[in-house]
């Protein structure tokens, strides 16, 4: 009887095993550390006897404008997964993306949000509820190889992908905007990036746009989706490049980046804070490319470095940024509690 070599898994060395161990501890570290430069130079007791009268209406519309963000945001990914064939209902789709928004939040997890929730949609019934959970289960306590995935699986991880582009799309459009605004506070050519940044990413819509247009290009990608299994991607890719539909993608994803600004805004006026909106598009656009980076939980610290330097050109005082930072950060936690619900929902 012959038998046919099986790969085994390469198990990491054991340097890379223990960063790998290590590195939660390693990002609450660098979060705690960020934290505390950004608020080492306030003066807290002058600060509170100050005449700061806080303005707890202006918190409930900053809750206010990040749930509206977060249901937006999921409305456009349900709208994706609808169009390559998943039967979830919209409101379901929202509450799931409710649920990873809670896991990016730090909550202890083997996965990160965006899987967590391009795993569960894939057992989402159009009734609401989940099938298969105990394979549902499995599938969330390990590890994703997508290489050996199967078609359904893979299908719904390039729908979140595709998701994340739009959205990054916009952050992008929306900074580059604030730079053409506010951009000469910063720098002499900071006006100048901005016509770059919103050059390059009207030329790469209309490339992708007209790629998907012409028969040779989108028949090739065809091939490919066939090869990667996932041929039934299309639709959605339509859906979110095409035109004119990328029009209306970017202005949505635009409106969502908006809400943030609002939110922050809101915040900062809770605290008697006016921050200037050019200063905003641009700090929280460039915030939102940093935490792509895995360097702290959530942004905490990170957020506040950062939006205290940026908003500091404008002469805000940098106590307040941190004071509405902190703030934000904790309306974001509470304002996707509700995502609790749906991981709850399979136990």
């Amino acid at each position: 009887m012959s038998s046919q070599p099986q790969s085994t898994p390469k198990t990491p060395s054991g340097w890379k095993s223990i960063l790998k161990r290590a590195w939660p501890t390693i990002r609450i570290l660098l979060s705690i550390t960020l934290l505390w430069k950004a608020t080492s130079g306030i003066d807290w007791y002058t600060l509170f006897h100050s005449e700061i009268k806080m303005e707890p209406a202006w918190l409930i519309a900053a809750a206010l404008a990040i749930c509206c963000a977060f249901i937006c945001g999921g409305l456009r990914w349900g709208f994706l997964m609808r169009s390559v064939g998943f039967h979830g209902s919209l409101k379901s789709y929202i509450a799931l993306y409710f649920a990873g928004g809670l896991i990016n939040q730090g909550l202890p997890s083997t996965l990160g949000g965006d899987s967590y929730r391009a795993i569960t949609a894939t057992h989402l019934t159009s009734g609401g509820n989940l099938s298969e959970t105990k394979k549902l289960d499995d599938e969330l306590h390990h590890s994703v190889d997508l290489e050996h995935a199967n078609p359904k699986l893979r299908l719904s991880f390039a729908m979140v992908l595709v998701d994340r582009l739009l959205g990054l799309a916009g952050n992008n459009l929306l900074g580059g905007l604030g730079l053409i605004l506010g951009g000469a506070t910063l720098a002499a050519w900071g006006q100048d990036l901005g016509y770059a940044v919103v050059a390059i990413m009207i030329f790469a819509g209309l490339a992708v746009a007209l790629g998907l247009a012409w028969t040779p290009s989108r028949e090739l990608l065809q091939k490919l989706l066939n090869r990667l299994r996932m041929s039934n991607a299309m639709p959605g890719i339509h859906l979110a490049f095409s035109w004119p539909m990328n029009i209306a993608q970017a202005i949505f994803a635009i409106g969502i980046h908006c809400l943030t600004i609002l939110t922050f805004l809101f915040c900062m006026k809770a605290y008697g804070a006016n921050a200037p909106i050019e200063g905003l598009m641009i700090g929280l656009p460039a915030l939102s490319l940093l935490l792509m980076l895995p360097i702290s939980i959530s942004g905490w610290g990170l957020r506040e470095a950062t939006l205290s330097s940026v908003l500091a050109l404008w002469g805000v005082n940098p106590s307040l940024t941190v004071l509405a930072s902190i703030s934000y950060g904790a309306i974001t936690v509470i304002s996707v509690l509700p995502g609790a619900y749906f991981l709850l929902k399979r136990k």
